[in-house]
């Protein structure tokens, strides 16, 4: 008795192992029956399908619990990705657990996994933190929990809230590297990399991109070395003699990779030349 997490992606991404799971498979668990109806016609699977997804899952779950008593395999599936990243899936999984029944996993494609491959980005270390809050104030503030992380960060994003999202990462987190990926492994593929802050300007000019879309943030720059406090304050009193305070602090975030919001605050301090 197990429960499959099967990962379904692109038609053309999906695993030797997924097909012979679901060809095995008592029932298929998916978010939308046509989208997997679609696949498995592609492949010559016929199985019995259910929806489950974030609408029914807690009516539903009981029966899918009672079914892998008596000995049924299931199969979980979604439309796209990996089930159970920022996916419906968890709590049935946990459930299953919960029970004592095994459960076991076909991988395939992950958008996260799949953009941090493609951005460029240092790999060895990353945090994946799911979809940021739609609220600007929410958003920055849980920007500002990772602020200090030395890691590659994975955001998933909605496409008509990227420019937002970049333009508060560039001022929350420094303006550091990044990659905007979209439809990753499917037809119209695309990968942007650039400074957060040129991101935020493209997308705010080009409109709203199509498709799923995954942010991926650079660890923050390291600091020259020989930049001391003292060194730090010439930096923006030069930038200051002939900027505003945000264009300065703009231009030392730029300069030294350290966050534009604290560069902001120590500028605001400092006394300006003719006052």
């Amino acid at each position: 008795m197990h429960v499959v997490a099967t990962p379904i992606g692109n038609l053309g991404d999906i695993t030797l192992r997924a097909l012979w799971v679901l060809r095995g498979a008592d029932r298929i668990l998916c978010e939308d029956t046509r989208v997997t109806a679609r696949l498995l016609s592609r492949y010559g699977i016929a199985a019995t399908l259910e929806p489950y997804h974030d609408h029914n899952a807690d009516r539903v779950r009981p029966a899918i619990l009672g079914r892998l008593r008596r000995g049924e395999k299931l199969a979980l599936v979604s439309d796209a990705g990996t089930p159970l990243v920022s996916d419906p899936g968890y709590r049935l999984v946990r459930d299953v657990l919960a029970e004592g029944l095994p459960v076991t996993t076909a991988p395939g494609p992950s958008a996260a996994i799949a953009a941090l491959t493609l951005s460029g980005l240092p790999p060895d270390c990353f945090l994946f933190a799911g979809f940021l809050p739609p609220r600007q104030a929410a958003r920055r503030a849980a920007l500002a929990e990772w602020r200090g992380l030395a890691a590659t960060l994975i955001f998933y994003e909605g496409p008509s809230r990227v420019a937002a999202a970049l333009a508060d990462m560039a001022d929350i987190l420094g303006d550091r590297e990044a990659a905007v990926a979209r439809e990753l492994t499917k037809l119209h593929e695309e990968t942007r990399r650039g400074r957060l802050a040129t991101l935020a300007v493209h997308y705010r000019e080009a409109g709203k991109p199509r498709g799923e879309i995954v942010i991926v943030v650079g660890p923050p720059d390291a600091a020259p070395a020989e930049l001391t406090e003292a060194e730090l304050d010439r930096r923006l009193d030069a930038a200051l003699a002939r900027l505003s305070l945000r264009d300065a602090a703009a231009l030392v975030a730029e300069e030294t990779g350290l966050p534009r919001r604290d560069l902001y605050r120590r500028a605001l301090a400092r006394p300006r030349q003719g006052a």
